[in-house]
């Protein structure tokens, strides 16, 4: 399971650098736009540079309408900018057939650029309660658009968090319709250290933390502390080591 830390600034950025063995994407989002705001391109680049050279950058390009030409623009933009993770969070699709016309846009405009960038389709837990497509969908615009991975997040950030909308049983759901179709599979929203167990149980690919990492769990007031960072990892690393036993003493 890889760990995604998403830092707000440049300045968190640094901190991010300072835990990087701890952790394998660093991502860029400016929170106040949103629950995948899109950062300004002087800031992805300027991250870029302030984080070691071999460690992948994700961007998101926002909480997205429908409208595929937009957000192809924006996906352009990110890619440029230095991004190799490019998340797309299908907030103003309504149905499964709006979401892979902009997924498709968004493909064609970061593999025509660099071929060997990630798109990442991303949705919603609750998505019950902004309208967009549901969470089960997206695997499967994910897969019919081209794009490298699916994801969910929570669109509303008031302290709910991504088991309170789809029960774990429903992220493994949505994990293995993933995987059936190649996918990587991407999971956030709020998510701490006693969620991990079940995060590696169900095979997720990526997790997604701010809060979990930040001084005081805030999100929002707290500061990415490395220290953090490099508990939260630990405790990652002992929740597989575990699996793995309980794998092999199983088989």
């Amino acid at each position: 399971m890889l760990l995604l830390i998403s830092p707000d600034s440049v300045e968190e950025a640094v901190d991010c650098a300072k835990a990087a063995e701890y952790l394998d994407i660093v991502d860029v989002k400016k929170p106040d736009e949103g629950s995948l705001g899109a950062n300004f391109p002087w800031v992805i680049r300027e991250i870029r540079e302030a984080v070691p050279a071999g460690k992948p950058v994700s961007a998101t390009v926002g909480d997205v309408p429908y409208k595929p030409g937009t957000v192809a623009q924006a996906a352009l933009g990110a890619v440029v900018s230095g991004a190799t993770y490019i998340k797309v969070g299908l907030y103003g699709c309504t149905t499964p057939e709006q979401g892979i016309e902009v997924m498709r846009a968004v493909v064609r405009a970061v593999k025509d650029y660099r071929p060997e960038a990630l798109v990442v389709a991303s949705g919603y837990a609750d998505a019950h309660r902004v309208g967009c497509v549901n969470p089960l969908a997206l695997p499967d615009i994910a897969a019919r658009s081209g794009a490298d991975a699916a994801m969910l997040d929570t669109a509303i950030k008031d302290g709910s968090r991504l088991f309170d909308h789809v029960p774990p049983d429903v992220c493994a759901e949505f994990v293995g319709l993933a995987h059936a179709s190649g996918l990587l599979a991407a999971l956030a929203g709020s998510v701490k250290q006693a969620d991990l167990a079940t995060l590696t149980r169900i095979g997720t690919d990526i997790v997604g933390v701010r809060g979990a990492v930040c001084e005081g769990g805030d999100r929002n007031a707290g500061r990415i502390q490395p220290h953090l960072v490099a508990a939260f990892r630990a405790e990652m690393d002992r929740h597989a080591r575990e699996f793995a036993a309980g794998v092999t003493l199983a088989g």
